[in-house]
């Protein structure tokens, strides 16, 4: 991985078990698709993704997990977002409704608020939210045998991916996606 250094992180969710859960939900491909609101791009002084980029994705505890190539990226208003990005999210979702409640109960939470600084922010039909969809390009190879750290990332490798109850915010810093 020592060449990605150069490539933008994308981290999901807050760090700790729903993070993990994604990332090896996105690691194994159950994963796909991914929402965040434009305004956290905006707020962070991220540019949006684009079609043919890549990124590093981070584990809870910051290290690179992989590597993500974009393949779509769409601006639109959750009242627009379709079942196929809504299913390819990878979470369970088995329609566009328990995807939108799912993804609000993430937004509206106390954890994501304190993270946007605004105890109040609420995602409503119009809210322009920017819809992603990649592919894992590369993995990390495993550290060496009989180390710690190659005990942990096997046990993290073969955790299933559960559908969390909240979703993940990319980028760098929290964001309100999930």
């Amino acid at each position: 991985m020592a060449a990605c250094a150069d490539l933008p992180p994308v981290e999901f969710a807050l760090p700790g078990p729903l993070r993990d859960q994604l990332v090896a939900a996105v690691l194994s491909g159950a994963e796909t698709t991914t929402t965040g609101v434009l305004a956290d791009f905006e707020a962070a002084g991220d540019p949006l993704p684009v079609a043919g980029g890549r990124m590093v994705i981070a584990d809870s505890a910051g290290c690179p997990a992989g590597v993500l190539e974009v393949t779509d990226v769409r601006v639109l208003r959750p009242a627009d977002v379709d079942l196929r990005h809504a299913l390819d999210e990878g979470e369970g979702f088995a329609s566009v409704a328990e995807w939108r409640s799912g993804h609000e109960e993430f937004w509206h939470g106390p954890q994501m608020r304190e993270a946007g600084g605004d105890p109040h922010f609420t995602v409503d039909d119009d809210t322009p939210v920017v819809a992603e969809r990649f592919r894992p390009v590369t993995r990390p190879p495993l550290p060496q045998r009989g180390s710690d750290s190659a005990q942990e990332t096997a046990s993290a490798a073969a955790r299933p991916a559960a559908r969390p109850e909240k979703m993940q915010p990319p980028r760098k810093v929290p964001s309100r996606a999930r």
